[in-house]
């Protein structure tokens, strides 16, 4: 289950995807200048050079590298035909939502870890601590942006569908060991489902989610194409859109969430979510009818009892913020799953949104 699309959670937890800032994306390769991770000012890459041809030659005064590996994004890796910068100590700066996103095929980045998320202000990349808080976010389908403290730039906003950072003169990346497994997902019903799995009823998928990344790895600036009965759907890499005759539907890559490398365990993940959240208190609320916002609470004898306050919740999720719990209230009992941001009642099987805010 996963959080309709007009959902938004602020500060340090995420809101879902919507529609128009889904559509409104750029995919332009030319959004953002390259920079080496040096302080020394450095010439752009030649456009006409990596469109096939410059003319110009030796006397051309930008530079004759491929202009996806300085953003350490190479498809090709070490079989590309043009020319790769020495030192490898390009990162996978992304600027668009589907083709600046680490492949198993991209150059082995990290310093042995699965991952690195870094920020710099443009004097060089800088570590993120307690990472793995931002990597277990950005592994759910239906999260736009994490606000962290304590960065070493301070507190920041991270725009997950674009990686960049809201408001600030700063850059961010994730760097990728090489092993990530990537999970694709499409929305359906204002719910993002994966693909490869059943549908309601029971009907297995006409295509897996590794056949989608198979593709997407070998040119992803392509799409994908599949057939549901007579009906042919095209999975639009660019775009990150599922397109047929009658629909358009919202597609998202992430990747598949990896354990605490250190196997510190839950006292490292308890530690680190405090940590990210100084001077701040989490506070879990469900959307009522009305649309409006309400806090969980024990409210002994009342028509609303709840089994659970927004403190027992909270112990919970920092435990493992990829699971989910059980509480009552007046009897009836729900399941509020952490990762798609929801309360399902199991008697009705009616759905709510929640989100953790900070106040």
């Amino acid at each position: 289950m996963a959080t309709g699309p007009d959902s938004e959670n602020e500060t340090f937890t995420v809101a879902s995807d919507s529609d128009d800032q889904i559509s409104d994306e750029s995919n332009s390769d030319e959004d953002s200048d390259v920079e080496d991770d040096c302080q020394s000012i450095v010439k752009k890459p030649c456009k006409y050079y990596n469109s096939g041809h410059c003319r110009d030659g030796k006397r051309c005064p930008y530079r004759h590298v491929c202009k996806y590996a300085l953003n350490g994004n190479c498809k090709y890796g070490s079989n590309c035909k043009l020319n790769h910068p020495k030192g490898g100590s390009e990162g996978s700066h992304a600027s668009s939502r589907a083709s600046d996103q680490s492949t198993s095929r991209d150059p082995v980045l990290t310093d042995g870890r699965f991952y690195q998320w870094q920020l710099s202000d443009g004097t060089g990349w800088m570590d993120v601590d307690n990472d793995h808080i931002i990597e277990a976010q950005y592994c759910l389908p239906h999260t736009k942006s994490i606000k962290l403290y304590n960065t070493p730039c301070g507190a920041v906003s991270i725009d997950f569908n674009r990686m960049r950072v809201y408001g600030k003169s700063l850059r961010v990346r994730r760097l990728d060991d090489g092993n990530t497994e990537w999970t694709w997902y499409c929305t359906l019903r204002n719910k993002w489902n994966k693909y490869g799995e059943k549908d309601s009823k029971g009907n297995p998928s006409p295509v897996k989610s590794s056949d989608i990344e198979r593709k997407f790895q070998s040119n992803p600036s392509s799409s994908f194409t599949f057939n549901i009965g007579s009906d042919t759907l095209e999975i639009k890499f660019r775009e990150m859109r599922q397109v047929s005759k009658k629909k358009k539907r919202k597609v998202t890559r992430r990747p598949v969430y990896r354990k605490l490398q250190t196997g510190a365990g839950v006292s490292q993940v308890v530690s680190a979510l405090k940590n990210v959240s100084v001077g701040t208190k989490p506070q879990w609320q469900f959307q009522g009818k009305s649309g409006s916002w309400h806090s969980f609470k024990c409210r002994s004898g009342t028509k609303t009892e709840c089994s659970v306050t927004s403190d027992d919740i909270e112990r919970k999720y920092q435990q493992n913020p990829q699971n989910s719990m059980v509480f009552q209230v007046k009897g009836d009992s729900y399941s509020l799953d952490f990762k798609a941001m929801t309360q399902t009642n199991l008697k009705t099987k009616h759905i709510r949104k929640v989100r953790r805010v900070l106040v």
